[in-house]
């Protein structure tokens, strides 16, 4: 199971520390062209096998269409490419997060710093622990979820059933959500929304721009340069995932061997909805026999 560096679980590094600028230097460009790569390749060598399937969800798609694209010899290793609502456009994503990002950057900078964005604390857990937990507050940590991802609260075991009241998982979802990442990654999405195109990290000036792509404007990612068999879902009420973007996606992948909407599916369907094992994970341990 992979995992995006700078969250709660990723804040090591060989020379640098969390209080370090240079940490928090990265986004979804660095997990694509390192981060990515690198788990693969340990996954590859400690098992001897010469191919991995990859299941990406949300950003995990992001970069997934970035490296599969970029790095041919990497595409060459995935046997099957599992994209869950992936994100790769958000010209129409409808999500409160979209607005954030049309803010100007360095508004931004200043409401967030330019280090860490949304960081788990130890306020967060007490949150999730204490408060959200009371009966009459869940519904509404809760809908601070679904805010920006989209509504389904049935499906995400966050509506109390009146024989069994502590069913709601609310509690800990929000105990360990938001995980955090970088205020650069934010930037990186910010100038998705802004200039509508899915390309490199706009490093400000020409000049910078240049010392990292050897060109004064960031590169374009092609997504029809990647040729990994590609099954998708998507879902029907996603907020971040729109079914437009979607639409446009579907025309982009080049072996598109599969795809579904869940028409009442949101954000977070994929991977916390109670339906989920058979509406979506059964069917892809089906193509990864199919496929082997």
């Amino acid at each position: 199971m992979g995992n995006s560096r700078g969250n709660t679980w990723s804040r090591k590094h060989k020379t640098l520390s969390v209080s370090q600028d240079e940490f928090w230097a990265f986004s979804y460009d660095e997990m694509a062209k390192y981060d990515l790569p690198a788990s693969i390749n340990f996954i590859l060598n400690k098992t001897g096998q010469e191919q991995v399937y990859y299941v990406g969800h949300s950003q995990g798609t992001t970069i997934g269409f970035i490296a599969f694209s970029q790095i041919p010899e990497l595409a060459k290793r995935i046997k099957m490419f599992f994209a869950l609502a992936p994100v790769v456009s958000v010209d129409f994503c409808t999500s409160p997060m979209a607005k954030l990002g049309r803010l100007p950057d360095l508004l931004i900078k200043d409401l967030f710093g330019d280090k860490e964005f949304l960081p788990q604390s130890a306020f967060l857990k007490w949150l999730g622990t204490h408060v959200c937990t009371h009966v009459i507050l869940k519904e509404l940590c809760g809908n601070l979820c679904f805010l920006l991802c989209g509504f389904n609260e049935r499906n995400l075991n966050m509506v109390l059933r009146p024989d069994f009241l502590s069913s709601s998982r609310v509690d800990v979802y929000t105990t360990h959500s938001p995980a955090g990442t970088s205020v650069q990654n934010m930037l990186h999405w910010s100038q998705a929304v802004k200039f509508q195109k899915f390309q490199a990290f706009d490093w400000g000036s020409s000049a910078k721009n240049y010392f990292h792509y050897n060109q004064s404007y960031p590169p374009t990612y092609n997504v029809k340069d990647m040729l990994v068999p590609t099954a998708v879902w998507s879902g029907g009420h996603d907020w971040l995932a729109d079914v437009y973007d979607i639409n446009i996606l579907l025309t982009q992948i080049t072996n598109l061997v599969f795809h579904e909407s869940i028409p009442e599916w949101e954000h977070l369907d994929f991977i916390w909805g109670l339906d989920a094992p058979w509406r979506l994970y059964n069917k892809i341990i089906n193509l990864m026999r199919k496929y082997q």
